[in-house]
């Protein structure tokens, strides 16, 4: 499923038009991304948590000529899935 089909799933159960569904989920996404930048986490109960994790250094390899390199530290965004995703998927 793309954004756009998102949108209208979502304006269709809510019962609103695709304009105003389309601003609540970039909103949503908005509000996400900006706490995830100040490092916080957002926690939707029963779907998941959006958090930051850090990645440490470590030594990789290049694939075409085998030598080692460094791969910075860096952070990543992580989303752990809640309880009742997780039974409604399996």
């Amino acid at each position: 499923m793309n954004k756009n089909q998102l949108v209208e799933k979502i304006s269709t159960r809510a019962d609103v038009s695709k304009v105003a569904a389309g601003k609540a989920l970039d909103a949503l996404i908005d509000a996400i991304t900006k706490t995830l930048a100040s490092g916080g986490a957002v926690t939707l109960v029963g779907f998941g948590t959006f958090s930051v994790v850090d990645r440490p250094e470590r030594i990789g390899r290049n694939p075409q000529s085998g030598k080692p390199l460094t791969i910075q530290a860096r952070k990543a965004a992580s989303f752990r899935a809640g309880k009742s995703l997780k039974e409604s998927v399996n």
